[in-house]
This record gives C-alpha cells, sequence and structure tokens, in this order.
C-alpha cells in the first residue's frame, strides 16, 4: 500500500465550510493530495482527469444529490473508476437511509457532526477493506455480508446460496487487468 499522502481524495459537497473542515481534518491524518468538488458534475469531471483513491460525498446536494452520484459511479458506463471506495457524509443517519447508501454501493458510512476520529477510521476501513465487489441484477459494490466467516457450514441464508442458480458475478479489484 502507498502512504497516505501520495492518496489522491475527492471531497464532493456543496458546502464550502464543510470542504474545509474534512480539508482540514484529512490534513492531519498525513492526506495533502485533494480534489474539491460542489457538484456530481463537477466531481465526475476531476475523476476523468486523474486517478482518484477515495471519494468523500455529501448526501444532500443539488440538483444530482451523493446517493445518486454513488449509483453513478457504480453502475454507469462512463464511471472513470467503478471500484473507487465512497464514503457517504450526512447528518441523516436513519437506518433505511444507512440502507439505501449501502444498497447504492458505498464503502462506508460517516455521520454529522463530524469527528476527526470518527473520519480517520472510516477513510482507514475504505483505503484498506479487502472485500470483493459483487454484481448482482441490482447491487454493483463492496460485498455487503461482513465478517464472513470462511470455514462457515452451516445454512444457507439465502435462496440462491442452494448452487441450483448462479446470481452474482464476483469480481475482486485485487486482481483487475
Amino acid at each position: 500500500m502507498t502512504s497516505l499522502s501520495d492518496m489522491h481524495v475527492l471531497m464532493v459537497d456543496d458546502s464550502r465550510q464543510m470542504r474545509f473542515l474534512i480539508r482540514s481534518l484529512l490534513r492531519a491524518s498525513g492526506i495533502y493530495h485533494m480534489s474539491e468538488a460542489e457538484s456530481a458534475a463537477e466531481a465526475l469531471d476531476i475523476m476523468r482527469m486523474s486517478t482518484v483513491d477515495l471519494v468523500i460525498l455529501d448526501w444532500k446536494m443539488e440538483p444530482i444529490d451523493g446517493l445518486a452520484l454513488a449509483r453513478m459511479l457504480r453502475w454507469s458506463e462512463q464511471s472513470p473508476n467503478p471500484y473507487v471506495p465512497i464514503l457517504m457524509l450526512t447528518a441523516h443517519t436513519e437506518a433505511s437511509r444507512v440502507a439505501a447508501a449501502r444498497d447504492a454501493g458505498v464503502s462506508g458510512f460517516v455521520k454529522k457532526p463530524i469527528s476527526a476520529r470518527l473520519l480517520f477510521e472510516r477513510v482507514s476501513f475504505a483505503l484498506t477493506d479487502s472485500r470483493m465487489f459483487v454484481r448482482s441484477a441490482d447491487f454493483f459494490g463492496p460485498d455487503r455480508r461482513k465478517g464472513q466467516t470462511p470455514g462457515y457450514a452451516g445454512p444457507f441464508r439465502r435462496k440462491s446460496d442452494s448452487g441450483e442458480e448462479e446470481l452474482f458475478d464476483i469480481e475482486d479489484v485485487r486482481y483487475r487487468a
């Protein structure tokens, strides 16, 4: 793994003050290469021009919100990098929103008001996350099943686990060409 000082982080938030706060916290952690975008369109332009190692995006933006941007990054054929780690930043932390963000393929969730410790933990997890990417009919992103035991011999938890039907095309970002 490269050092934090080599990481390129893209912050997408329509609030200049929030971008300033995140930039300050990331600099304190040793991340200095950052880009900022006020909108989804600007974020996509930045990602097309340079390699981004992590995207931190706000949920509530106009005209395209963070959830829609996360889906575009994961699903669009024009996506500059569908495998980039994505952290969703929002004050709306209801269980339904966390589930919607997870289902959009985000790597992690950071709640506002933001704490330095929580941001550092989430950034660290997102950058070291070794979960494979899973593609199904309605999902593409990091495997949502956490804590899988490799030798698990218990009952199947899904109809598709019976082996009769192959629903998933598993892509491992570590073995991309």
